[in-house]
């Protein structure tokens, strides 16, 4: 565990802070740094000074505002939050008069608000303690995807010991995580990922591991008790052939499908289906809850699972983080951090 350092100096007052704004929906291209106001809290908010703030295809939909029907909630012509961000980690600024889980200087980790930014303000209901054995700026990946893929293997895949379970994407961000859970309940699990990525997910407890690009893993008929989808692209049919009889998918997510309905269209009939067939087919929206966290914190440190954290990308550079994780190329987490830090092999300025 390395120590957390001062952030840089900046030019900001006791009001106001560095933050990526968005004024528009659009690519990584809208992401600018600008100098706003800090976030006010509520009585049952918390500031917390950002260490560590993570990047994920969630905030990627809402920087594109994509599929449209995302708009909905989040701004119809541009972005109702002009900071983008959910993922944080970091230090207790300040706590809203009703608070009872935190004090100032806590460390922290959970959902906020517009957390690609010098500070962030975040519901205590969305925070938990920090973990005690982990980097606070690599804690800053845990609480959407790990939070998320807690949910999808424990409260709706139902994993249990000796169960054989399949996990798409167990590469990506839900991925690293579902393996790592999955693995520590004790199901013999099969990763799937492209073939540069094979050795990461047999380090995080696969115990087979698929490359997609040379073997189709829903070939086999029946040999899955859960198929946890990250991938958001394979068949309804498919994934019920690989199936058991009374296996369970869950889909999390959904990539593609266009600039409407964006993949989500297969969840719509993965419900629809569910009732009428033997197999259970599920997908579901991840609660932002301290009750889970705590849980993820729990198992972070008791060694069970561990963030894998590809780079970090100083605050400045957040388009480029963004811009990487739409690549592909990330194995595991990206992170942005205003923490100061030597600079790595393969950094640009």
């Amino acid at each position: 565990m390395s120590t957390i350092q001062s952030p840089r100096p900046t030019a900001t007052d006791a009001t106001t802070m560095r933050a990526i704004v968005q004024h528009r929906y659009g690519g990584p291209d809208e992401l600018v740094l600008e100098h706003v106001d800090r976030p006010a809290i509520g009585d049952e908010e918390v500031l917390v000074r950002v260490v560590g703030a993570g990047v994920d295809r969630g905030v990627g939909h809402l920087m594109t505002g994509l599929p449209y029907p995302t708009r909905l909630g989040f701004g119809l012509r541009r972005p109702r939050t002009a900071t983008p961000g959910l993922d944080l980690s970091g230090v207790v600024e300040a706590v809203g008069t009703k608070v009872t889980r935190f004090v100032e200087g806590d460390h922290v980790v959970g959902i906020g608000r517009g957390s690609f930014a010098e500070y962030s303000a975040a519901p205590e209901r969305k925070l938990a303690v920090a973990p005690r054995t982990l980097d606070l700026v690599d804690a800053g990946v845990l609480a959407v995807t790990g939070s998320t893929a807690l949910q999808a293997v424990e409260d709706h895949g139902r994993v249990r010991a000796g169960q054989r379970v399949l996990i798409l994407g167990a590469s990506g961000g839900v991925g690293t995580y579902a393996v790592q859970i999955a693995h520590a309940i004790g199901a013999e699990v099969t990763g799937v990922a492209s073939t540069g990525k094979l050795d990461l997910v047999a380090d995080l407890g696969a115990d087979h591991v698929v490359d997609y690009r040379t073997d189709d893993p829903l070939a086999r008929t029946g040999s899955y008790d859960v198929i946890i989808d990250t991938g958001g692209n394979r068949r309804l049919r498919d994934l019920r052939r690989a199936l058991t009889p009374d296996g369970t998918v869950v889909i999390v997510g959904g990539e593609g499908g266009g600039r409407w309905l964006g993949g989500l269209d297969r969840q719509f009939r993965a419900m629809a289906i569910s009732p009428f067939v033997g197999q259970r087919l599920t997908t579901f929206v991840a609660s932002e809850d301290a009750t889970h966290l705590e849980r993820l914190v729990d198992l972070v440190d008791t060694g069970r699972v561990r963030p894998v954290v590809d780079r970090r990308f100083p605050l400045h550079r957040t388009a480029d983080a963004m811009r990487y994780l739409q690549s592909g190329a990330a194995r595991g987490k990206v992170v942005v951090t205003d923490v100061d830090e030597p600079r790595r092999d393969g950094d640009r300025g």
